[in-house]
């Protein structure tokens, strides 16, 4: 009879059983994260279904258990600012650990472009990286993603840095300036997370159940739904959209689509190699086309390539697009510099040789893959970059001019809620000192709409994160673009007195006015310390309590008529107005109706008075134009917001 000992039996049913692995931290909890003082932390991740977790930090320990996916999710309470402190997560007897941990004040930033905006890039950006050595300084960038459904998780891995000389200039420089003015400040820790995207509308940032209840975006939020519950059946209602528009504009639509099928002879169809514009390609068809243009080319596969390809990569294209593999439609877009990276459904490519066909609309301005060669390809699951074939086969279509094709609800830089449900919704449990928000040059051009749209989304993000009072910082347009030298309409003006007015009446909000420090020529301009400064002034007020300043500088509140003159009063002018250069203020219109025509501002106190501005005035106006002269500022050297007013 065989007997084994204790020992030998302890060791076999370890080999057979397997281990459990450590619970995971959701990817916003890494080395170095910063999380809020004075707020329950709520931390985050997966474990093995059903499995109790214990997270411990600081010397607070909460539980929770993971759900039948494996999720879960615990709350320590309120803690105030201290650390460096280790972040435990501990379950089945495995335990996750995450290290230099800092409880302290922490901000969201997000929009477009400027809030992107590099630190490497800003104004004087040497000696700011030289001396942005501050441990008390944290930032985590969210990688761009688009989803068409909320996440639980980003599906990008982040990383918390701590400033200093060699990764500072990779932070938001608006974001970053704020925060180090802020730190010196309340000498507290500061984290701030930035999940910005240039170029996008506010629309792409808003929550799919808010943005419905838009009626302009209602089918669109039900599309982008329907593509993540149903992608096969979205694509296809979407082709069939893009296909009835295309039906409807080029008479050869019906008869080129045989152009899309794989086995379709190209044979007798020239060939060239697209690095640019189709008008400087030296073809002489395409010197002057504007217009539709047909491309197609092959890429060959391994079956177990073709087994993991769900990519495909184009790079730039001028201007719509439209993409098929092997016959399926995998994609479309509708702005020439954005990236085509098109998610293409498994089974779509197949081992051999793969036929990829691009039907290309140009914009007027050049037409065509804008690209390198060596940024197409097919993306593999595991990793795997397969280019695609440098030269194309080509064929000219239809000539036309000023054409454009409604884009995809899905399709960024105009999407809809697809940029909150992958960088915003995944946050969703992390709290919040503030939010800083610096978008609207994408919107501009729909201001009456911005009027809904950013309060909206303000209210959209308190309730995501659960901070109904959350602190809203608004970072108004700058000056870019076209001067005036008569008073004339303005998108850009509309837009900046829409974010004025949408927030007017919210205690916990305020829009910081930036007039003064844009660049005409540059829609980025590069001085964002003041941008930053002037948000952390804000911040003072409207998120710490600080009662010894104003938020920002003078906002007009009534404009009265005395006689033939107009009296504008203003608040906030912290010991009265001042005018640069002249004794007079410029940039004030008086309008009766639609005529409007300058009028010189006299300054007195809180008061500007427009002398002779006529009786029959019914609405004043000031820096009314895309990029406006100004030189009316407070005592304390803060420039006047722009507005309108009606006359009373």
């Amino acid at each position: 009879m065989l007997r084994l000992s204790l020992a030998t039996v302890i060791a076999a049913i370890m080999l057979t059983t397997p281990a459990l692995a450590a619970p995971q931290f959701a990817k916003i909890f890494t080395d170095h994260a910063v999380v809020q003082r004075d707020q329950p932390v709520t931390v985050w991740g997966t474990a093995a279904p059903s499995q109790a977790v214990t997270v411990s930090l600081n010397g607070q320990t909460a539980t929770a258990t993971a759900d039948s996916a494996g999720k879960w999710r615990a709350t320590l309470p309120v803690m105030t600012a201290g650390g460096p402190y280790s972040l435990t997560a501990t379950a089945g007897g495995e335990t996750a650990t995450r290290n230099d941990i800092l409880i302290g004040d922490v901000y969201l930033c997000g929009g477009q472009s400027n809030m992107e905006f590099a630190v490497r890039n800003s104004t004087n950006a040497w000696g700011t990286l030289m001396g942005s050595g501050n441990t008390n300084i944290r930032f985590a960038n969210i990688q761009k993603d688009t989803q068409p459904l909320p996440l639980d998780d980003l599906t990008h891995p982040t990383e918390w840095k701590v400033s200093g000389p060699d990764v500072t200039g990779d932070a938001s420089a608006v974001c970053y300036y704020m925060a180090k003015s802020l730190q010196a400040r309340y000498q507290v820790p500061v984290g701030f997370i930035n999940s910005s995207w240039g170029g996008t509308t506010l629309e792409s940032w808003v929550g799919p159940s808010s943005l419905k209840t838009v009626p302009t975006f209602a089918d669109g939020v039900a599309a982008v739904t329907q593509l993540g519950t149903d992608p096969a059946k979205a694509m296809a209602n979407e082709e069939r959209r893009q296909e009835t528009w295309w039906d409807a504009h080029d008479k050869n639509a019906k008869s080129e689509r045989a152009y899309i099928a794989p086995k379709y002879d190209d044979s007798k169809w020239p060939s060239l190699t697209p690095v640019g514009s189709w008008k400087a390609a030296g073809i002489e068809d395409f010197k002057a086309h504007d217009g539709v243009g047909w491309f197609r080319t092959t890429v060959d596969l391994t079956e177990a390539q073709a087994a993991t390809a769900n990519q495909l990569v184009l790079g730039p294209i001028d201007t719509y697009d439209t993409a098929w593999v092997n016959g399926t439609r995998v994609g479309g877009a509708s702005t020439s510099w954005m990236w085509r990276e098109y998610n293409v459904p498994k089974g779509v490519f197949k081992a051999g040789t793969n036929v990829v066909v691009l039907r290309v609309l140009s914009g007027g301005n050049g037409g065509g893959l804008t690209g390198r060669p060596e940024n197409r390809a097919v993306k593999t699951s595991d990793g795997q970059y397969i280019q695609l074939k440098a030269d194309w086969k080509y064929k000219k279509g239809m000539a036309s001019k000023g054409l454009s094709i409604p884009p995809a609800p899905w399709n960024v830089p105009t999407s809809l809620t697809t940029l909150y449900n992958g960088m915003i919704a995944p946050l969703k449990g992390y709290h919040f000192k503030l939010a800083a928000w610096y978008q609207g040059e994408s919107n501009v051009g729909r201001a009456e709409q911005y009027r809904t749209l950013q309060p909206l989304l303000i209210k959209d993000w308190r309730d995501t994160f659960g901070q109904p009072d959350m602190p809203f910082l608004v970072t108004q347009l700058t000056a870019y673009g076209s001067t005036a030298s008569q008073p004339i309409e303005s998108g850009w003006a509309e837009l900046r007195e829409a974010q004025r007015l949408s927030i007017a009446n919210d205690p916990k909000a305020f829009t910081a006015i930036t007039i003064d420090f844009g660049d005409r020529s540059d829609i980025h301009p590069t001085q964002k310390t003041i941008v930053g400064e002037r948000l952390a002034r804000a911040a003072r007020v409207i998120a710490y309590g600080d009662t010894t300043l104003t938020p920002g500088g003078p906002e007009a509140i009534s404009a009265t008529r005395s006689g033939s003159d107009v009296i504008i009063t203003f608040k906030s002018t912290n010991g009265g107005l001042r005018t640069y250069s002249s004794d007079m203020a410029i940039g004030f219109e008086a309008c009766a109706g639609s005529a409007c025509r300058y009028v010189a501002g006299s300054p007195s106190g809180d008061t500007v008075m427009l002398k002779g501005a006529g009786a029959d005035i019914t609405k004043v106006r000031y820096a009314w134009a895309d990029s406006p002269f100004v030189n009316l500022f407070s005592a304390d050297d803060m420039p006047a917001a722009p507005f309108e007013l009606v006359v009373q």
